[in-house]
């Protein structure tokens, strides 16, 4: 199992929970970190998560393939960030 899910999981929140925060990651990154505060994570395992995603980033497309979500959404959510930066 992805260990972010794990961690999720640990911290009891539900598969559906899961998949809405990946589902709202595909869709707008920006919208998933107020949809993750709202999960009610402690602060050192929100930090561990960040921490394993900041070692590995691809952990991020591993969880969303093992959901069944569509990681080209991500790709393109990256895309349009970047462009609003340049």
């Amino acid at each position: 199992m992805n260990p972010i899910i794990q961690i999720l999981k640990d911290q009891n929140i539900s598969d559906d929970k899961i998949n809405e925060m990946f589902q709202a990651l595909t869709d707008n990154p920006m919208m998933a970190m107020a949809f993750i505060t709202q999960l009610g994570i402690p602060p050192e395992k929100l930090q561990a998560i960040m921490s394993l995603v900041m070692a590995d980033p691809g952990l991020i497309e591993q969880a969303v393939n093992e959901l069944g979500l569509d990681y080209s959404k991500v790709e393109e959510a990256k895309a349009k960030l970047k462009a609003g930066d340049a």
